[in-house]
C-alpha cells in the first residue's frame, strides 16, 4: 500500500505531467489528447509508473515517439517540481488500455442480439390490497 507521501507525491507528478503534455510536449504529441491515467511512485520516490491513454492518435506510434523523448519530458518535470522535490523520479512510461476496451466492449455489447423478452400479465396475487 502507498503511503501518503507516495500518493502526494505521485498526485503532483500526474498533474504537472498532464500540463506538460498539453503545454511543453505539444510538438511532440501533435493533435493528440494524452491522459496521465495514474502515475504510481516507488516508495523512495525514485521511479514513477505512468500509464497514458491517448485520444486521436495511433497509440502505439505515440507512445513510442512520448518514451524516445522520456529524458526531455523528465527535464520539463524537473524544472516545474524541482524545487519542491529532493529528486525528479525516473519516468517509466504505460500504454493504459481501459478506455480501448471499454469501447471494444461498448461494441460487442451494442452488437449482441438480444431478443425482447416477453411481455408478462400481471397477476392478481401480486397486488394486495
Amino acid at each position: 500500500m502507498e503511503s501518503k507521501r507516495q500518493q502526494k507525491y505521485a498526485k503532483l507528478i500526474q498533474k504537472e505531467l498532464g500540463e506538460i503534455f498539453q503545454r511543453e510536449a505539444k510538438l511532440l504529441v501533435g493533435r493528440a489528447m494524452v491522459t496521465v491515467v495514474r502515475v504510481e511512485i516507488s516508495p523512495d520516490l525514485s521511479v514513477a509508473k505512468v500509464n497514458l491513454s491517448f485520444l486521436l492518435a495511433n497509440n502505439q506510434e505515440l507512445f513510442e515517439k512520448i518514451n524516445e523523448h522520456k529524458k526531455e519530458i523528465r527535464k520539463h518535470l524537473g524544472n516545474r517540481i524541482g524545487k519542491n522535490v529532493r529528486i525528479v523520479p525516473e519516468l517509466a512510461f504505460f500504454l493504459d488500455e481501459s478506455s480501448a476496451y471499454a469501447q471494444h466492449m461498448d461494441k460487442v455489447i451494442s452488437a449482441l442480439d438480444i431478443p425482447q423478452a416477453p411481455e408478462q400479465e400481471e397477476d392478481d396475487d401480486d397486488q394486495e390490497d
